[in-house]
């Protein structure tokens, strides 16, 4: 029995599948597009061999579906670059609000810690034209607390450094006084002593008074860059007006010395925490109370900044409530501050010539002090 003609079987085909619940108008619109595709005379290829070519399928389609009335509507493609877009926009956003909050809470803590002066820069106030009429009593005062109490030339000046020293040998000075020094220097980090002579190009002959006065109360230096806090600053600022302007033209009558020396140098991070430490001085300082002996050694011990070394600190090196001069502090290996407190594990046994003695000597008796104590200053 011979097989049917080729146009009739899509047809049968198409009729059988077709679903009943479908429009009469649909049906007729698949009917003619499936008899136009199949119908589609076939091509020849290479050796005469007939292929019939594969109708082509859009990527993304969706069957056309009647709509109300029977109108066909068809479905849109599923963008997916859109779909990334709006993916990645909302994580973005997540992403910012996440990085807001981060930058919230480091203001918060930096706030409440050291504040914004490592962002901003140190407090400063502006320079004024005050001078400081020079006295022969200022002049007598302002030695005396230049070499005995406040150390200045331990840092302006360099001195020899001896592992050992006889008792009652006086200190080596191996330069001028006031000519300064390189204290320090390691890697990233090397802190001088500035020359602070009356030099004009490598001291402070060109500073005014009030200037070198600001930079030893409140730690910022003539060009408004806040000073290393190696310059006890913090202490000098109790430093008395009297006592500073005493200080200050004792420092003026320094003759020049010509030394040009290299400038301090700290990491990034360290100096932009240096920012925080200077605070301006705004109001009269007053003499001291000197009433009795201990008021007014507590006076001098403070300007002498004993308790750097001689009174122990927490983790956020502040003084340790209760302990001042108990000691303790690491110097170096093995050695530590000494307890100045009357404990058993203090200075008892010290008298008063034993503790004269020791400061001028750097001896207790017949036992030599380590030279970081810095008895050549004394």
């Amino acid at each position: 029995m011979a097989d049917a003609p080729a146009e009739t079987r899509p047809v049968l085909s198409l009729c059988t599948y077709s679903s009943p619940a479908r429009s009469s108008g649909v049906q007729s619109l698949e009917l003619e597009q499936s008899v136009a595709r199949l119908t589609t005379a076939p091509e020849a290829g290479p050796g005469g061999v007939v292929r019939h070519a594969r109708p082509r399928e859009k990527r993304g389609t969706i069957a056309p579906e009647a709509g109300p009335g029977g109108v066909v509507r068809h479905a849109r493609p599923r963008e997916k670059r859109g779909t990334m877009a709006r993916t990645w926009g909302r994580l973005a956003r997540i992403g910012g609000y996440g990085i807001l909050v981060l930058l919230l809470l480091a203001a918060v803590a930096l706030t409440s810690t050291i504040g914004w002066r490592p962002v901003i820069g140190a407090k400063k106030r502006p320079l004024t034209t005050r001078k400081f009429q020079p006295t022969q009593e200022r002049m007598r005062r302002g030695e005396y607390l230049v070499h005995a109490v406040a150390r200045c030339m331990e840092c302006h000046a360099k001195y020899e450094v001896k592992a050992e020293h006889k008792k009652g040998e006086p200190p080596v000075l191996l330069s001028k006084e006031g000519a300064g020094a390189v204290i320090f220097e390691q890697g990233d980090i090397r802190i001088v002593g500035p020359n602070i002579t009356s030099d004009p190009e490598t001291g402070l002959g060109e500073w005014s008074d009030d200037a070198i006065a600001r930079a030893i109360r409140e730690g910022i230096g003539h060009d408004g860059r806040a000073l290393v806090p190696v310059m006890p600053y913090e202490h000098f600022r109790h430093l008395s007006d009297e006592d500073l302007a005493s200080v200050v033209v004792f420092i003026r009558s320094l003759p020049a010395v010509r030394n040009k020396l290299p400038p301090s140098r700290t990491p990034f991070l360290l100096g932009r925490l240096i920012q925080a430490v200077p605070l301006p001085v705004t109001a009269p300082v007053p003499e001291p109370d000197t009433s009795t002996p201990a008021r007014r050694g507590a006076y001098l011990a403070n300007m002498g900044t004993c308790s750097d070394c001689h009174t122990p600190r927490d983790a956020k090196f502040q003084p340790i409530p209760g302990m001042e001069m108990a000691g303790g502090t690491p110097m170096a290996e093995r050695v530590a501050a000494a307890n100045l407190t009357p404990d058993a594990s203090g200075i008892i046994y010290y008298d008063e010539a034993r503790f004269i003695e020791t400061i001028h000597t750097g001896y207790v008796g017949a036992r030599m002090l380590n030279s970081i104590m810095p008895w050549v200053s004394f």
